[in-house]
């Protein structure tokens, strides 16, 4: 059981669509649906229920998925405290899996422009850790959004975007021009882990207790809506497809793309990469 096999099957886990996965991990389906039969054979059971319209977990496969999490989360660990003892010159970022922000683009090409010998490392994470794996010790600054604890953390505010009620396309408040939310009261909405930071589950429920099905990543919150009829919270801007509607919330404070890495922490590399995203960020229009 390789490690490059557990993320393949991560992948397909968060997303429950080959396609969509084969494209998050920049590799043609086949090979993608080879290694997850394979890795089905070596366990001597299905991981995925198919239809097709994309897959489902089995309960093998949900267990599997926190042992891989957990297994993948080691292994970085373990490169980190290594290159770190090398004094190999590199950063490691952390990006929080919520869709494309024109934002990163940019930044991704300043900072390679000006740091050309540098090796730039991605962990892109789902939605339960707004931290991207900060305060765990797998990332040297995350690029993420607020709200979540920030002890012993330093954030800098990048963009402020307003928030909006994801629904299906075909619940009656869809067509609504905007929304309050005592009118989602009586909705179920789709939650992070129990574990997930407090003050962010707090921000994304609307400030108040909410019952629905544990969504861990973007597709898994679009899926919960399509199947369920839940509903949930997402910064507008994000195209979404036609089966989606997103009203906007008059009365939901803004959701902050924020810049963040450990208070005291001096490496000259973070410092760089925070002034490359403030500078990216205040040059792009509105």
């Amino acid at each position: 059981m390789e490690l490059r096999t557990l993320r393949y099957f991560v992948a397909v886990a968060e997303e429950l669509h080959f396609g969509r996965a084969a494209t998050r991990l920049h590799m043609s389906q086949p090979p993608l649906s080879r290694a997850i039969k394979g890795l089905e054979a070596e366990f001597g059971a299905l991981l995925f229920t198919r239809s097709p319209t994309g897959v489902t977990l089995t309960p093998v496969g949900t267990v599997l998925l926190d042992e891989a999490r957990a297994l993948l989360a080691h292994a970085e660990r373990v490169r980190v405290r290594v290159d770190a003892a090398a004094g190999a010159a590199s950063i490691t970022v952390g990006i929080l899996g919520d869709g494309t922000d024109p934002g990163v683009s940019r930044l991704a090409a300043a900072y390679r422009r000006t740091h050309p010998g540098i090796d730039i490392r991605i962990r892109d994470t789902d939605l339960t850790d707004p931290t991207c794996g900060l305060r765990a010790g797998l990332v040297d600054v995350a690029l993420t959004r607020a709200p979540f604890d920030e002890t012993a953390l330093t954030v800098r505010t990048l963009r402020s975007d307003p928030v909006g009620v994801v629904l299906r396309a075909d619940d009656p408040l869809a067509r609504r021009a905007q929304l309050r939310l005592a009118e989602l009261s009586d909705r179920r909405w789709f939650q992070f882990p129990q574990d997930a930071d407090p003050v962010w589950q707090s921000y994304w429920n609307g400030g108040s207790p909410r019952e629905g099905p544990t969504v861990r990543a973007v597709q898994e919150c679009l899926q919960a809506v399509l199947w369920n009829g839940t509903i949930g919270l997402a910064p507008l801007g994000h195209d979404l497809p036609a089966e989606f509607a997103v009203v906007p919330l008059i009365d939901m404070p803004p959701s902050r793309v924020v810049v963040v890495w450990n208070e005291g922490d001096t490496n000259a590399l973070i410092r760089s990469f925070v002034d490359s995203a403030t500078a990216a960020y205040r040059a792009m229009p509105g």
